[in-house]
């Protein structure tokens, strides 16, 4: 009986020897297993920047919709062709896989690392915070383009068809998150670190942040509950960016850099200039901007004609800085508050100033992050067509002209901007596509993979806001 219990114990020893040593074998040490949060907040934060930031048809159509370039050769896109390509799959696909669900991944682990200590607490909160803030960030530009998408019920993984949420309902739950961040993030400890590629794991700068995000959304909102948005308005500028301040993502070069630089010098291609709506405006102006925003072609700034076949040689082109490979990507900044107060003054909010007050800061802001010099910005501000007392038409016109202007290459900014305003007036293409209906697109169509794999409440949602098209305006566009 003692032999068999010897044999028992080695060959038990010897099973577990094994095992262990198959395990080792096929588990690679050099790998992680799971990647660690931060690096999954990152990834999110480029993904976010690289959409954001590109003109790439095959990925988003903003600077064309804004009318800030048009195209040289193939002008489907200038003309609201979004199916060709079916630019709204990669939308849904960028937005949802790449950026939401990396940010829910990102949330997941860092809710798991340990906290040891007082500072070490507020450090993993902050954390949480922000994550949270990207994820409303990336939620409220989904609304912007789409109107009502899937929220309640999105990345489940369990659920492949989930409904689509009401975009008034989403945008106040985003509103709520948002605040709940600005109250909760505490500057006594840090949070990311370099980690984070856009504020540096910078603690007051993010809740600097979440009040101007808070007062965007807010005056958003201001056409369908004003009582809403002023209460989230007047409760958050305070505490939003000062002069100068923004949250930027900073490209690197090689497989990092600006996709802008990507998508206009590295390809080789040359299939945009600035068009004639922007440049024939600035023209008019003696905007001291152009310089900055065009390289010059000849002795004149000329636009090529909006939605039309455009030589690219007999045109003026984009300015070398934006293509630069580091060149900078902003994501939300002081000039965007500044008109956004503007806009709310004029609704009768208390901001801290009027409405001439912050619509001057706002194209002084723009002025000093393009480093036009002092001089040449007063002068601006002084001419008749500028000057807020002069400038021609009603509030909207004068607040929505100024912030088109300034809102170049953020072409998202610039189209949401035109679409609550309804100024600058903007050309119409020779052949805009039949589902915009004769006008400058209000929202992107939904994806036509939605039609199959959430068919049902795709049609749902489609009928809800009145059809899925181009045509179609969000809830706040009024």
């Amino acid at each position: 009986m003692k032999k068999i219990t010897i044999i028992l114990l080695i060959m038990v020893g010897f099973l577990v020897s094994c095992t262990k040593n198959f395990e080792d074998f096929n588990t690679d040490k050099k790998r992680a297993v799971e990647v660690p949060g931060q690096f999954l907040f990152a990834n999110a934060q480029k993904a976010l920047a690289d959409m954001y930031s590109s003109t790439s048809v095959n990925i988003n159509n903003w600077k064309l919709f804004a009318q800030y370039w048009t195209e040289t050769t193939y002008t489907d896109e200038s003309n609201y062709d979004v199916l060709n390509r079916n630019i709204g799959n990669t939308l849904f696909r960028i937005y949802y896989r790449d950026i939401l669900n990396d940010l829910k991944e990102a949330r997941r682990l860092v809710e798991l690392e340990a906290a040891d200590g007082d500072e070490a607490t507020i450090a993993k909160a902050n954390k949480l915070f922000i994550i949270d803030l990207v994820e409303v960030y990336a939620y409220h530009q989904l609304v912007d383009i789409f109107g009502d998408v899937p929220y309640s019920e999105a990345l489940n993984i369990e659920n492949i068809s989930p409904v689509y949420d009401d975009a008034f309902t989403i945008y106040k739950d985003l509103l709520i998150r948002a605040k709940a961040a600005a109250d909760g993030l505490n500057p006594a400890a840090g949070s990311f670190g370099a980690d984070d590629l856009m504020m540096g794991g910078d603690v007051a700068m993010w809740k600097k942040f979440a009040n101007t995000l808070i007062v965007k959304m807010g005056v958003a909102i201001s056409t369908v509950d004003a009582g809403l948005s002023k209460s989230y308005v007047e409760g958050a500028y305070a505490g939003a960016f000062g002069f100068g301040e923004a949250c930027s993502f900073q490209f690197l070069s090689g497989a990092n850099s600006n996709p802008l630089f990507q998508d206009l010098i590295q390809s080789g291609r040359h299939d945009f200039v600035p068009a004639n709506t922007i440049v024939d405006m600035m023209n008019g102006k003696e905007d001291p901007r152009r310089e900055k925003y065009f390289d010059i072609n000849g002795d004149v700034y000329n636009g090529g004609i909006y939605g039309e076949t455009n030589p690219f040689a007999q045109f003026s082109h984009i300015n070398p800085r934006i293509e630069e490979e580091t060149y900078a990507a902003v994501m939300l900044d002081y000039t965007e508050l500044a008109f956004y107060l503007a806009e709310a003054a004029e609704r009768g909010y208390s901001v801290g100033g009027d409405a001439a007050t912050w619509y001057t800061n706002g194209i002084r802001s723009s002025m000093e992050y393009w480093e036009v010099p002092t001089a040449d910005a007063d002068a601006y501000l002084a001419r008749a067509d500028v000057a807020y007392a002069t400038a021609t038409g009603n509030w909207k016109q004068k607040i929505g002209t100024q912030a088109w202007l300034a809102f170049y290459v953020r072409g998202l900014e610039g189209w949401t901007s035109y679409r609550r305003l309804d100024f600058p007036v903007l050309n119409l293409p020779p052949a805009p596509d039949e589902s915009a209906e004769g006008a400058v697109p209000r929202r992107h169509t939904y994806p036509v993979n939605e039609q199959t794999l959430n068919k049902d409440n795709n049609a749902a949602a489609a009928s809800k806001i009145g059809g899925d098209k181009l045509s179609t305006k969000i809830f706040w566009d009024e």
